[in-house]
């Protein structure tokens, strides 16, 4: 029996593993297929069956002309469509980012402690409103935290959600509803997570980041509520202008 498919399935499972890594990002481009060859020592028609799977797997795009892509987090998420809910994603990052925040506790480093200071700062200075620099600088806050982690595969994970979060409109607006709401009291959250992290302590980071997603839900329900009401009450205003002109109106 040949070796080679195991061969191209070994490529493909180390140049996986590196995608999933961050290691090579979503939209970069793969090394040349000689580059590639001369790197795992092998010949480049298995370097170009391993490519062949990567793309029938939907991890990279393959451009005429131009090279090997990753595809982007939106596309690596091209199965989940409108159909998710903002809660689901919620749920997803407070599983994720309440571990990612114990974990970053025990490992950052203090130029990540000054790192994570300082995207603090920038989220305070960006003010309560929820504006583009805010939610860029509430961004960075997060990606520090899934950094400092060291590990990789979480960072990524959490990466292809902020991704998620800001390019299905529905979730984006939904988000933003949230924090146009939340005003100073995310702030505070904020300064919670960044002192347990600082400190070292792994379980007040993870309950302080749990908190803080919890709240984020609190508000996203009572926001779904508040839209079921006053969809509630419309449909009540109608019907009874509808059957008030019926059974009202002067005869001619």
């Amino acid at each position: 029996m040949s070796s080679q498919p195991r061969l191209y399935r070994q490529i493909y499972d180390q140049i996986s593993s590196q995608i999933l890594s961050g290691e090579f990002a979503p939209g970069s481009r793969l090394p040349t297929e000689r580059e590639l060859s001369e790197h795992f020592g092998v010949s480049r028609p298995t370097i170009r069956e391993a490519i062949i799977a990567l793309e029938a797997t939907n991890k990279v795009t393959v451009k005429a002309g131009a090279g090997v892509y990753v595809k982007k987090s939106t596309d690596l998420n091209a199965g989940i469509n409108n159909e998710v809910s903002p809660f689901e994603v919620i749920e997803a990052r407070v599983l994720l980012e309440g571990e990612s925040a114990a974990l970053a506790a025990k490992m950052i480093t203090p130029s990540e402690k000054v790192e994570l200071q300082a995207a603090f700062e920038n989220l305070k200075k960006a003010g309560i409103d929820n504006t583009p620099a805010s939610a860029d600088a509430d961004r960075k806050f997060h990606e520090v935290i899934a950094r400092a982690t060291h590990n990789r595969v979480l960072a990524n994970q959490i990466h292809a959600l902020w991704e998620l979060q800001e390019n299905l409109e529905h979730i984006k607006e939904a988000h933003t509803s949230v924090c146009d709401k939340q005003g100073a009291k995310r702030i505070d959250e904020h300064l919670v997570i960044l002192n347990t992290i600082v400190e070292g302590d792994a379980d007040g980071a993870r309950t302080a980041m749990q908190r803080h997603f919890s709240n984020i839900l609190e508000v996203m329900h009572a926001a779904l509520e508040q839209q079921a009401l006053e969809a509630a009450k419309l449909k009540g205003s109608q019907m009874r202008e509808r059957f008030t002109i019926g059974l009202f109106s002067d005869s001619k």
